[in-house]
C-alpha cells in the first residue's frame, strides 16, 4: 500500500500520509499549548503532567548523551519520540488506511481501499527517510562543533592503544581499517534508521488488515465477530510496537550522538 496524493495535479505532493503528519503535529501543538498557556508556581493537572513528561525525557536522554550535550539536542530528541509515538498510535485508529475511495486492494473485507483518506505516517518511507536525513545533518553539526574535525577523525581512525614501536604501527593500520568500516556504517545510518521504522509500522498495518479479513464469506455478524476476535490480540501487540519503535528510533539517534561527542578524558563533562 503506497501513500496516495489527495490531489492529482497541483497538490500531488500532499499525500494522505502527509495529511496525517499535519494533523498529528497540530494536535501535539494544541495540547502542548494548552498545558503551558498559563504557567503557575502551583501547576494545574495539565501543566504538572507536561512538566513531568519533559523532566522524565530530559533525565532519560541525559543519561545517554551526557550533560554536555543534553541542552543542545534535547529539544530534537524529545520532539522525535513524542511525534513518532503520536503518529504510530494515530495510525492504529479505526478507519486509518481503510476509509477512502476506489476499489479494495485485496479480497479481504477490511483491506485497504486503493485511495485511503488517511495513511500512517510511519508507513510512508518518505517521512522516515526525511527524519533520518534531518537527524544526520544535525548529528554532523553537533559532532563537528563539539569535538572538531580533527577530534572526529582521531576518534574514528586513531589507534585506541598506548603501544609503541612496531605494535603501534600494526594497531595504527588495524584501526584505520576499522575507521573505514565505521565511515561506511555512518553513511548508511539514514537507510537503516528509516527502513527499520518504516518496515515495522508497515508490517503491523498489513498484519491488522489481514487479521480483520478473516471470515470474508461468513454472515455479517459472524464476519465482524471474527474480525474483532482475530484483530484484538494483534492490536494490543501493535500498541506495544508503536511505543517501542518510537523509542528505538530516538534511542539510536541519542546513541549516535553520544558515540561521536563524548570526551573520554573529561568523563563526559562539558569542556
Amino acid at each position: 500500500m503506497m501513500a496516495q496524493p489527495l490531489e492529482s495535479h497541483s497538490l500531488a505532493w500532499f499525500t494522505n500520509s502527509v495529511l496525517v503528519t499535519v494533523v498529528v503535529t497540530l494536535l501535539i501543538l494544541f495540547f502542548a499549548r494548552r498545558a503551558t498557556k498559563d504557567m503557575a508556581l502551583i501547576p494545574t493537572k495539565k501543566q504538572n503532567w507536561f512538566e513531568a513528561l519533559v523532566e522524565a525525557l530530559y533525565d532519560f536522554f541525559e543519561g545517554i548523551v551526557g550533560k554536555h550535550m543534553i541542552p543542545r539536542c534535547f529539544s530534537f530528541l524529545a520532539t522525535i519520540v513524542i511525534f513518532l509515538l503520536a503518529t504510530n498510535l494515530f495510525g492504529l485508529l479505526p478507519g486509518v488506511g481503510t476509509i477512502g475511495w476506489g476499489e479494495k486492494t485485496g479480497p479481504l473485507s477490511l483491506a485497504s481501499v486503493s485511495h485511503p483518506l488517511l495513511r500512517p505516517s510511519g508507513a510512508d518511507l518518505n517521512m522516515t527517510a526525511a527524519m533520518a536525513l534531518v537527524f544526520m545533518v544535525l548529528w554532523l553539526y553537533w559532532t563537528l562543533t563539539e569535538v572538531g574535525l580533527w577530534g572526529f577523525v582521531k576518534h574514528t581512525f586513531g589507534p585506541k592503544t598506548e603501544s609503541k614501536g612496531i605494535a603501534f604501527f600494526a594497531f595504527l593500520l588495524l584501526f584505520f581499517f576499522v575507521g573505514c568500516i565505521e565511515v561506511i556504517s555512518i553513511s548508511i545510518r539514514p537507510v537503516t534508521l528509516s527502513l527499520r521504522h518504516f518496515g515495522n509500522i508497515s508490517a503491523g498495518e498489513i498484519l491488522l488488515h489481514i487479521m480483520g479479513g478473516f471470515g470474508e464469506h461468513m454472515p455479517f455478524i459472524v464476519k465482524e465477530a471474527m474480525a474483532v476476535a482475530f484483530q484484538l490480540p494483534f492490536y494490543a501487540y501493535e500498541l506495544l510496537v508503536a511505543l517501542i519503535q518510537a523509542f528505538v528510533f530516538t534511542l539510536l539517534c541519542a546513541s549516535y550522538i553520544q558515540l561521536s561527542t563524548s570526551h573520554e578524558d573529561e568523563g563526559h563533562s562539558h569542556r
